[in-house]
């Protein structure tokens, strides 16, 4: 646990003296948690679901799913990402694909032409995960 905490801490880049103020625990304390000397207890998980509601505290302790939870608002809101703040204004509701198409990529464009007899098999890719990095140095997944 102590790895992913310190995943954490970089994710929101933040100190460890920084965010031992912002949950109100002793510093020496996430300093021994993150050594892995000490087990962090119920107060220190109270303090921090309080002070990071974002973070997925199942992550935290098991390492599974995501760092950070996400709603199905925010999973809608991902399509409309790189859209500008007018264009948003008069946007119709379409509905959302569950697959990405595959767009054929030659893999080393340098060997051959492709018409040529000896050109590399063409192999469709799929995007499997999206990330989104937000000003705030947090970050989203979006997995198929």
């Amino acid at each position: 646990m102590n790895e992913r905490l310190k995943q954490f801490l970089a994710a929101e880049n933040i100190s460890q003296a920084a965010f031992a103020d912002k949950i109100d625990v002793a510093r020496a304390n996430v300093s021994h948690i993150l050594s892995g000397r000490n087990r962090p207890g119920y107060d220190f998980f109270a303090s921090l679901i309080r002070n990071y509601p974002s973070l997925n505290i199942e992550w935290l302790i098991t390492g599974k799913g995501r760092m950070y939870k996400t709603s199905t608002q925010e999973a809608a809101s991902a399509s409309d990402l790189f859209s500008f703040p007018a264009a948003q204004e008069k946007k119709t509701e379409t509905p959302v694909q569950d697959t990405v198409e595959a767009v054929p990529v030659q893999e080393n464009a340098m060997e051959a032409p492709s018409g040529s007899p000896s050109a590399p098999a063409v192999k469709p890719r799929k995007a499997v995960k999206i990330i989104v990095f937000y000003d705030d140095n947090t970050f989203e997944e979006f997995e198929k």
